[in-house]
């Protein structure tokens, strides 16, 4: 006797739905995600769909109806639960478009809890489009299986910063003029990246006398902001996170 195909298949696409989802609930999908479905996908009525809303996990829909625009989902199944996220914030001066987009890519797909844009004097970049950021976050964790997106957060003055650190969370910043080893310890931390051309030695100062501030050093080589924050996320996941 042929085995019961699984459902919803492995195979069915992956979408963010930004708002609360349930057993039942009708989605009418937007005009972007509608040609998803139905051009690029050739999706149709009574295919499956996996759906999760950052909230209550992921779902498995069914495509309950389409036209050429605009098309409706139908939650059935309730798949898993929203996944537990270290609670690990990425704390980083702007840089240029593609580098940023990038790097707010990879923090979710690392599972980064929060993603800080942090202004500080040498900044390139000090205007961000926070809605671009969150697409290319949401397009991560569609692709890679996640049902949890990272807080986004509006820039913020690297004194404001500073002033409103909470006491519980270790502050780890990558100080270019020496540090000591990062050895993450378990609990609430951030890394803090400065930009291209690093920290002012006033910030860098400012920084050091706050007291949840650890400088260190991320090896002996250059790296780029990007590549930087990315790095010391992954020392981070792997010692005191959930690798």
């Amino acid at each position: 006797m042929p085995a019961t195909p699984t459902w919803p298949p492995e195979s069915a696409p992956r979408l963010f739905i930004d708002q609360p989802l349930s057993e039942g609930a009708q989605v009418t999908l937007d005009s972007a995600q509608a040609n998803y479905l139905i051009n690029v996908m050739r999706l149709r009525a009574g295919d499956a769909v996996r759906c999760f809303d950052d909230k209550s996990g992921e779902w498995a829909a069914e495509l309950s109806s389409s036209g050429k625009r605009d098309a409706r989902l139908q939650m059935v199944t309730h798949l898993a639960p929203r996944e537990p996220v270290p609670d690990f914030w990425m704390v980083v001066a702007p840089i240029k478009r593609q580098r940023i987009d990038w790097m707010a890519e990879k923090a979710c797909e690392l599972g980064v809890d929060r993603f800080v844009p942090v202004l500080t004097r040498r900044s390139v970049v000090d205007k961000l489009n926070l809605d671009r950021l969150r697409t290319h976050m949401i397009e991560a964790a569609e692709q890679c299986g996640r049902t949890a997106l990272p807080a986004l957060d509006e820039p913020v003055k690297l004194e404001r910063l500073l002033r409103d650190w909470p006491a519980d969370r270790t502050l780890y910043f990558a100080d270019e003029t020496g540090g000591e080893r990062f050895t993450p310890q378990p609990g609430p931390a951030a890394i803090l990246i400065g930009p291209e051309g690093g920290f002012d030695p006033q910030e860098r100062d400012a920084i050091r006398a706050h007291p949840q501030a650890r400088g260190i050093s991320l090896g002996p080589r250059i790296l780029r902001a990007e590549t930087a924050a990315l790095a010391a996320a992954a020392v981070w996941m792997s010692a005191a996170g959930d690798w």
